[in-house]
């Protein structure tokens, strides 16, 4: 006999469900519903459909109305550096779109921290730069690229440049920037052996960070930066993949 899933579990399905459909497009903006129809789709009580709906709603996916329901609102309202809606986002045909707008975000404003972190990075943060671009210089000249011991290390590398800024808002960037590496990393868009350049730029940018030269330090996260948008932009697409299946 299948039990049926606990309040709890009931809530986290219906916000994967309804939010996964909604950055997809599956629910375009202008689409109403109701408690009464999710209700009914999923099974769901009262009590859970309106858990979901708040989760939904502090995204700013919906816009709830009385007498009127839960009206999907236009992707440019939503909290689209949200963690949970980019992992949305980037399972769907959207994907190749926010991935460009997030590699644009990236572009804009990681140069710009590596300069602030070779001013204010104390000197463990300097450090452990250094001892991560080695890591990650290590293992994608090994073809470990689309591992997950290279994502893991990426990830701390890239969060650490921001905190080490010393600005907090730059901080606060960290969780977007490790949801778009994961991302491409689980869409398999991570290659094996990183594109020719990626690897001497941590190196590189590491090394200007430690010896405080902030002028280099922008350039070459900059450098790497550019690469990494070009190889965004020649991925397939979801469609592409769509067509080829």
């Amino acid at each position: 006999m299948t039990s049926r899933p606990g309040p709890e579990g009931t809530h986290a399905r219906l916000v994967q469900a309804l939010g996964g459909r909604i950055a997809s497009g599956d629910l375009p903006a202008g689409t109403v519903l109701t408690l009464a129809a999710l209700e009914l789709e999923f099974g769901a009580s009262r009590t859970s459909v309106r858990e979901a709906v708040r989760v939904l709603e502090s995204l700013d996916l919906i816009r709830s109305r009385r007498r009127v329901g839960m009206t999907v609102q236009p992707r440019a309202s939503w909290r689209v550096l949200d963690a949970q809606l980019i992992r949305w986002t980037l399972a769907g045909p959207l994907r190749q779109r926010h991935l460009v707008e997030l590699m644009e975000l990236r572009a804009a404003l990681e140069p710009v921290a590596a300069r602030l972190a070779a001013r204010n990075a104390t000197d463990d943060q300097r450090a452990g730069l250094v001892r991560l671009a080695s890591e990650l210089d290590d293992l994608g000249r090994a073809g470990r690229g689309d591992s997950s011991e290279y994502l893991a290390v990426d990830v701390a590398f890239h969060s650490l440049l921001l905190t080490a800024s010393g600005n907090l808002l730059y901080a606060e960037l960290a969780a977007p920037v490790r949801e778009i590496l994961g991302g491409r990393a689980d869409l398999g868009l991570t290659p094996a052996v990183p594109w020719p350049g990626t690897l001497d730029a941590h190196v590189a940018a590491a090394r200007a960070v430690a010896d405080g030269d902030g002028d280099a330090a922008e350039h070459q996260v900059r450098t790497h930066i550019a690469i990494v948008s070009h190889e965004v932009e020649e991925a397939p697409s979801a469609e592409a993949d769509q067509a080829a299946d």
